[in-house]
């Protein structure tokens, strides 16, 4: 069976400082698509690295005025090979944690973190 999510979205109010934070905090270059100049759809989006081919699912960061950043929606599982590395960058970047590293007995473990925008995400990893 094939992973049922196959792209997210994260949406931001500060696109350049949503930018910045999940360059610092994961290490990865995101690419600038370019959209179209349309009055009615002024939109930044900017993709993180995948593979299509591989495992798990890619996304991008976006600014659009219909759709505003924040708690309360659907949560993104970042993964990661130990979750301390990426936990011990949050805060200098300008995030918080909300969750510190957390056992899920044999599923690994996970913590939460607020990214810049104030959209709460998660972390994965089998360490």
């Amino acid at each position: 069976m094939r992973n049922m999510i196959n792209w997210f979205e994260i949406y931001t109010s500060d696109f350049n400082r949503a930018k910045k934070f999940y360059t610092e905090v994961f290490k990865c270059k995101l690419t600038d698509l370019p959209m179209s100049s349309d009055r009615h759809s002024q939109m930044e989006y900017a993709t993180f690295p995948g593979d299509e081919k591989g495992f798990g699912a890619s996304g991008a960061l976006v600014k659009i005025d219909q759709v505003k950043p924040g708690n309360g929606g659907i949560l993104v599982y970042f993964a990661s090979e130990e979750i301390n590395t990426e936990l011990g960058r949050v805060e200098a970047a300008g995030g918080k944690i909300i969750r510190p590293k957390l056992d899920i007995g044999e599923f690994g473990f996970i913590g939460l973190i607020e990214d810049t925008e104030g959209n709460m995400i998660g972390l994965h990893s089998m360490k």
